[in-house]
């Protein structure tokens, strides 16, 4: 019997596999593919780029957007860096990338990964999970917005379904009119509506374009193939005939479903990512979405495995996490409004209210809190800034000193530890020129967030 089994290996699941590895725990992947996703550009939100960092695996990638990132394609760019932040802008990175650098830091801490493996068969019992007579302790189901496990449990999946179906391609061009996009620019600049067609193109470099349109008039099918004569047609409607297909290197089609499931913890069985919720791609914020579940969850699950979690650890995950993949999918719901094709006179004078809130620096903050990941953080648990910090062993930062995935007690003063520390977490006496940490004592979770240090035996045992 292995501690915990994974099904899906996109960034989700390689994310909470490399966590439990990280914390010791025996983890093995299962996913249906052969290999890495495609190579389809994805961005990463400041915050997903500071919990990378966390581990190590610092961002380094093509910053897009301008300065920011954009709320429902609003002409306003959302300033980040108001959230102290090393990385105050969107970043480009493919997905395959990305599900690279995360299966090779899950490998190198002792996570097994088996490819070409369908989920067929679950059954769930009190003392764990068989998953196709393999025996595991836990499962935690990644496996996507068809979930697999989801549909093997019937676990209900309520929400609101589709509206409109889009397609999504990564295309090279063989020649462009003066109406494509020549740089990377904001959401707001890169958009069109012409002739029975919306659109965002987006240039990427060395000719390749991500291509996303629908058209108004008519709605292919969700799983429907996505032809060259179907791209080209709405290239030419949208840019003219002077702008020629070159290949397409992916597509695929996505939706405005919305739902979420009404628990995510199903007995030994945990959802997390697309398996957990799902929403219009609006703000770009699904990868990210499931990358902040899987740091939340692995370090709960890894405590509950070694038998070292307080009472309720691993329920607050649902509760943490819940909440916060409800604040995107309400988000998204509201960009629905402001970007859906024909736009009624009230949601134009709606618009220009919004816009002229965004364009405050109060209002500004809280847009850019919603998209980046950096604002509302959970109930007594507050995101904190990567601060230099100066130890015994010289200057550093503290996102390095939780590299390990353990919890931290930093002393930025010199106080009493807190009743029951018994070696829970790492203990670090530091200094830092920060006015806000300057003198604190702070218990900083494995996932970047500082809780009461009254509270260390509630978080570590």
């Amino acid at each position: 019997m292995t501690d915990v089994l994974i099904a899906g290996a996109g960034p989700t699941g390689l994310m909470t596999a490399a966590e439990l590895a990280l914390a010791g725990v025996e983890v093995t992947v299962l996913d249906r593919r052969d290999g890495p996703g495609l190579p389809r550009p994805v961005g990463l939100q400041p915050r997903t780029a500071e919990l990378l960092e966390l581990r190590g695996l610092a961002p380094d990638a093509q910053e897009i957007d301008g300065p920011s990132g954009h709320f429902a394609g609003l002409p306003v760019p959302l300033d980040h860096s108001v959230w102290r932040t090393r990385h105050p802008r969107v970043l480009n990175r493919t997905q395959d990338d990305i599900e690279a650098v995360l299966a090779g830091h899950a490998v190198e801490h002792g996570a097994v990964i088996e490819r070409g493996h369908e989920v067929t068969t679950v059954d769930v019992d009190a003392d764990g999970v068989t998953v196709d007579g393999r025996r595991a302790r836990w499962l935690v189901a990644c496996d996507g917005a068809h979930s697999t496990v989801r549909r093997l449990l019937g676990v209900p999946f309520p929400g609101r379904t589709e509206t409109y179906v889009a397609t999504l391609a990564h295309i090279r061009l063989a020649a462009a009119s003066e109406l494509v996009p020549a740089r990377i620019a904001h959401f707001s600049e890169v958009t069109r509506q012409a002739n029975g067609y919306w659109s965002m193109l987006t240039p990427l470099g060395d000719g390749a374009h991500r291509f996303v349109f629908g058209s108004t008039t008519s709605q292919p099918g969700r799983d429907a193939p996505v032809s060259d004569t179907e791209v080209t047609e709405a290239l030419t409607a949208l840019y003219g005939a002077e702008t020629r297909l070159g290949e397409v290197y992916g597509a695929s089609r996505f939706n405005d479903a919305t739902r979420q499931l009404e628990r995510y913890r199903h007995g030994r069985v945990l959802f997390a990512g697309d398996a957990a919720h799902i929403h219009p791609p609006l703000g770009g914020q699904g990868l990210n979405l499931g990358v902040q579940d899987a740091m939340n969850l692995g370090w709960k699950l890894a405590a509950t495995v070694r038998g070292t979690a307080p009472a309720g650890l691993l329920d607050s995950y649902h509760d943490e996490r819940h909440p916060a993949a409800g604040r995107v999918l309400r988000h998204t719901a509201a960009q629905r409004v402001f970007t859906a094709p024909g736009r009624s006179e009230n949601v134009e004078a709606l618009r220009e209210i919004v816009v002229d809130l965004m364009r405050t620096p109060d209002g500004n903050r809280y847009f850019s809190g919603l998209l980046s990941g950096l604002g509302p953080g959970y109930p007594g648990a507050d995101r904190v800034p990567d601060v230099d910090l100066t130890t015994a062993s010289g200057p550093t930062r503290l996102s390095a000193l939780l590299h390990g995935g353990r919890g931290l007690l930093l002393d930025l003063g010199d106080h009493p530890r807190p009743a029951g520390f018994t070696g829970q977490v790492d203990y670090v006496r530091a200094a830092t020129g920060d006015a806000g940490y300057r003198g604190r004592l702070l218990l900083v979770r494995p996932d970047g967030y500082a809780v009461d240090p009254a509270d260390l035996t509630r978080w570590f045992g």
